[in-house]
């Protein structure tokens, strides 16, 4: 830096003032020139009387000044970061307290009894199945396809069923065992299942909507059916194997009937209808339907169709499972015909299975005339079972 007789020479003579100069002039550490006011152009307005100049002349000085400001500023900038970073812990400690207390608080809550065992490890624990009431019944109706409809149905992966017939809400001696007898006769199922039972004589026991309504008002109710005639000789045809030495263990018919010809016990010796012969009773569907629909709403309760179930079963089941509220899952994959049984059986990811034996079994041949007569006298009869589900099924009259 130049020293301070350089300056003074650097100025034009007019500027110096050597008394000036001298009484600026300060005994400072560093090098530290005043100059006089008159050493500078003239400015606007009001100049102090001196004007302070600031150099270091030596290297080592300005490095060391230039470092001890450096590490100023950073440690100036390392306390305030300290400073924030601890303000955010103790919040986010602050934080943890109040939820631990709360914590504290709710089991305290949840164990009221001093002796109560207390749970250390509150680990999460995967969910377990349990037994549950039904919340769908197969009400009947008996020979319409019951049981190929439970076993359809097990294919979606919400579905479970109970394993057979419970017949827990028609007959008096299972229904006095209670609630709790019932559930045990349930499968596990998961939160979010949906079981299943089916007993087909439900649909015609009197007792049985009341009783149905007194464990659950909002249970879904499926009711299968078929066309009535068809519906009564399958049911003749079961009756009449029933009655054969090597028949499983089932309610007998009446003795003699099982003898004697479809013709001969649905048709009296008049002509007229034997309306009091049990296959052709059960198929009068509305004498039963409005006893269910006086209890339940209209609709709580699905009509399926068997016939339709049973030449393709996959859009009957889309509707039950909108009407279970469940997702769409079982499709044609699920099926396959059996050109032997005459019917579609059921397949899965693991396992192909058709339904036992006893199930689709050839009806006997029954006379037209007869068949004829009894379509004609169900005419009336379906009209009003239309009327009570409001659908037309489109069965033959004649």
């Amino acid at each position: 830096m130049e020293s301070r007789a350089q300056l003074s020479q650097g100025l034009p003579s007019k500027h110096r003032h050597e008394p000036s100069y001298k009484r600026c002039s300060q005994n400072l550490p560093l090098d530290i020139l005043w100059l006089p006011r008159s050493s500078f152009r003239a400015a606007e307005g009001e100049l102090a009387d001196c004007v302070l100049v600031v150099g270091v002349s030596r290297p080592r000085l300005a490095a060391a000044l230039l470092s001890v400001t450096l590490l100023s500023l950073f440690l100036t900038f390392h306390v305030l970061y300290d400073s924030a970073l601890y303000s955010i812990q103790a919040a986010s400690m602050a934080s943890a307290v109040g939820e631990g207390r709360k914590l504290a608080q709710a089991e305290s809550r949840v164990i009221s009894h001093p002796m109560a065992p207390r749970k250390r490890n509150r680990q999460l624990r995967p969910p377990r199945p349990v037994k549950r009431l039904p919340q769908a019944l197969i009400i009947g109706v008996r020979k319409c396809g019951t049981r190929a409809l439970l076993e359809m149905l097990y294919l979606h992966p919400m579905v479970q069923k109970a394993s057979g017939e419970v017949h827990f809400f028609d007959r008096d001696e299972n229904y006095a065992l209670g609630l709790d007898w019932y559930r045990s006769k349930m499968p596990l199922s998961f939160k979010g299942q949906i079981t299943i039972e089916k007993s087909p004589s439900y649909f015609v026991t009197p007792e049985v909507p009341e009783r149905v309504r007194a464990m659950n008002s909002s249970v879904r109710l499926l009711l299968i059916v078929r066309e009535p005639v068809t519906r009564a000789i399958s049911d003749y045809t079961q009756l009449r194997s029933r009655a054969t030495p090597s028949a499983p263990a089932h309610p007998a018919p009446p003795a003699g009937e099982a003898a004697r010809p479809f013709e001969h016990l649905a048709i009296t010796p008049d002509g007229s209808i034997n309306v009091a012969y049990r296959p052709i009773a059960i198929s009068l569907y509305h004498s039963y339907l409005h006893r269910w629909l006086e209890v339940f709403p209209r609709e709580q309760l699905l009509v399926v169709n068997g016939d339709r179930l049973i030449e393709d079963p996959v859009p009957q089941l889309r509707r039950i499972e909108t009407f279970l509220g469940i997702e769409h899952k079982i499709g044609r994959r699920n099926f396959y015909f059996n050109e032997t049984k005459g019917f579609y059986c059921l397949r899965n990811d693991t396992t192909d299975k058709c339904l036992r034996e006893t199930k689709g079994r050839k009806h006997p041949r029954v006379d037209p005339a007869v068949v004829t007569k009894l379509r004609r006298f169900f005419v009336q009869h379906n009209q009003r079972f239309y009327e009570l589900v409001g659908e037309d099924l489109g069965w033959p009259e004649d």
